[in-house]
């Protein structure tokens, strides 16, 4: 059962990974998602069946389109293998459960803003206000006894083991710590550093993870640290080199998600502090 369920995840991610190839691509641009249908950005000539098999048929193209030969972009087959590995981990981290659904959910709608971030290097308010209120609504169906969806990270017992309460708290945390720094940072280096586009994508993480959110943030403050390092070196652009930020939160996210308890524990057993 474990294993035809991760593999129908597989295939349901890397078919809704096309799809997400779409929003990525259109949704910035104020375009239809539906209409034209997939058509080649060179030629316009409509993409067959047979070629719009996820990954398979980037395969089998040798990267180019059948029409016109002009080349087809490594991005696609990469943001659908990633929207495969993402529904797997979510079904193979939560189980046959609606926890799972949700962080399937928080899991692609990731996706989409960090790509959309690499692109255009801004999150739409429309996105993130969607994963925000899938999110809240998981929490509210959350307080019936038969359903355990959002928080992804909940505790077990205390005020927090509220489903409402954890989201409400792990919004509030998301966008005023962030906000705090970022204003505190706009302040000091007189530039901003920090945008208003990831103090709302962190509201709407900390939905989905309560006070783990902060662990989602600093964890996604420090990959970005080392990219900017990176970076700096290499391009030698400085520290004034602007980077999409959303993309390290939204990683941070999802291994909060499916590692933030079990890291937290680990962190205060080696502090020495039983819990």
């Amino acid at each position: 059962m474990t294993a035809a369920y991760l593999t129908v995840l597989a295939l349901l991610g890397l078919a809704f990974g096309s799809f997400a190839n779409v929003v990525i691509w259109r949704y910035p641009r104020g375009e239809s998602l539906s209409v034209p249908g997939s058509h080649c950005p060179f030629c316009d000539h409509p993409v067959r069946w047979y070629d719009n098999i996820p990954v398979l048929s980037w395969i089998l193209l040798r990267a180019r389109c059948r029409d016109c030969s002009e080349p087809i972009s490594i991005r696609y087959p990469i943001v659908e293998s990633l929207s495969a590995v993402l529904w797997v981990l979510a079904g193979a981290s939560f189980g046959f459960t609606l926890r799972a659904l949700a962080a399937i959910i928080m899991f692609y709608l990731l996706l989409i803003l960090s790509f959309i971030d690499l692109d255009t290097m801004r999150l739409p308010n429309s996105l993130v206000t969607l994963l925000g209120i899938l999110g809240a609504l998981g929490a509210l169906a959350s307080l019936l006894p038969v359903v355990d969806a959002v928080p992804l990270t909940l505790a077990t017992d205390g005020w927090l083991s509220n489903p409402l309460v954890a989201s409400l708290v792990g919004a509030a945390l998301g966008a005023g710590v962030s906000l705090l720094i970022a204003l505190g940072y706009q302040g000091v280096r007189k530039q901003q550093g920090f945008g208003m586009g990831d103090v709302k994508l962190l509201a709407a993480m900390g939905v989905y993870l309560g006070p783990y959110v902060l662990m989602a943030f600093f964890g996604g403050a420090i990959l970005g640290a080392l990219w900017g390092v990176v970076g700096m070196v290499r391009g030698g652009g400085g520290m004034r080199t602007k980077f999409p930020f959303g993309p390290f939160l939204a990683l941070g996210g999802v291994l909060t998600a499916v590692w933030g308890p079990n890291l937290f524990v680990w962190y205060l057993t080696v502090l020495g502090i039983t819990v």
